[in-house]
C-alpha cells in the first residue's frame, strides 16, 4: 500500500510538473498562465496520499516520553507489589515462629509441671527417692533438650522463609528491570525505525521535486531561448 501511494505522489508531482511546464507564458515576460483549480485539485490529492507514516512519526515523537514514562511507573509499582509481598510473607513467617516457639515453651512448661509433681510423689516415698530423683532429672533433661530442639527448629524455619521472602523480592526486581529495558528498548526501536522510513519518504519526494524543478529549468532556458533567437530573427533580416 505505501508503494502504490508513492507511486500515485510521483504522478501527482510529475502532472503538477508537466502543467506548470506546458502553462501558456505571457508575453515579454517569464510569468505564465496556470490553471488554479486543477492545480489546487493536485496538491489536495497529493497531500491525501502522502503516507500515513509521517503522522504516525509525528505521533511516535510526541508520545515517546509518555511511553517511556508509563514504562518508569509500571516498573515502581511493580517493584513496590514485591517489596510489599515479600515484607508480608516476612511477617508472617515471623509470626509463625513466634506461635512454634510459643507453643514448644508451653508445652516444656507443661513437662517440667508433670515431672516436678512426679517427683514430690515419689520423694515422699524413701524407698523410691533416688529413682525419683532421676527420674525428675531424666524428664527436665528431656524437656530441656526438646524445649532446645522445637527453638532451634524455629529459627531454622524463619531463617529459610526469610530466605526465600528475600529470594521472591530479588527475582520481582530484577523482572521488574528487565521488563522496564525491554519496553523501552522496544519504544526506542520503533520510533527509530518510523523516523527512518519517514526520512525515507521525504528524500525520495525532495528527489522527485527536485528533478521536477530542474526539468522545468532546463525547459524555460530552452524557451527564453527559442523566443531570444525568435525575436532577434526580424531584427538581423
Amino acid at each position: 500500500m505505501a508503494d502504490e501511494a508513492l507511486r500515485r505522489a510521483d504522478e501527482l508531482l510529475n502532472e503538477l510538473i508537466d502543467t506548470i511546464e506546458t502553462a501558456r507564458a505571457l508575453p515579454m515576460s517569464a510569468s505564465c498562465v496556470l490553471p488554479r483549480e486543477h492545480l489546487l485539485d493536485l496538491l489536495d490529492e497529493l497531500r491525501e496520499v502522502l503516507p500515513p507514516e509521517m503522522d504516525e512519526a509525528r505521533a511516535v515523537v510526541a508520545t515517546r516520553d509518555r511511553v517511556l514514562t508509563d514504562a518508569r511507573e509500571g516498573a515502581a509499582e511493580m517493584r513496590a507489589r514485591a517489596v510489599g509481598e515479600a515484607d508480608a510473607v516476612l511477617a508472617d513467617a515471623a509470626h509463625r515462629a513466634g506461635e512454634v516457639v510459643v507453643e514448644a515453651e508451653q508445652r516444656a512448661a507443661q513437662t517440667l509441671d508433670a515431672a516436678r509433681a512426679e517427683h514430690a510423689r515419689l520423694v515422699s516415698a524413701t524407698s523410691v527417692h533416688q529413682a525419683a530423683a532421676a527420674a525428675a532429672t531424666a524428664l527436665r533433661e528431656d524437656a530441656e533438650k526438646y524445649h532446645q530442639q522445637v527453638s532451634a527448629d524455629a529459627q531454622l524455619y524463619e531463617t529459610k522463609v526469610r530466605g526465600d521472602a528475600d529470594r521472591y523480592a530479588r527475582q520481582a526486581r530484577a523482572e521488574a528491570e528487565r521488563y522496564v529495558t525491554k519496553l523501552t528498548a522496544d519504544a526506542e526501536d520503533y520510533a527509530e525505525r518510523t523516523l527512518d522510513e519517514l526520512s525515507s519518504v521525504l528524500h525520495r519526494s525532495a528527489a522527485t521535486a527536485e528533478q521536477g524543478r530542474a526539468a522545468l529549468a532546463s525547459r524555460r532556458a530552452t524557451a527564453w531561448a527559442a523566443e531570444g533567437d525568435a525575436a532577434a530573427a526580424p531584427l538581423s533580416a
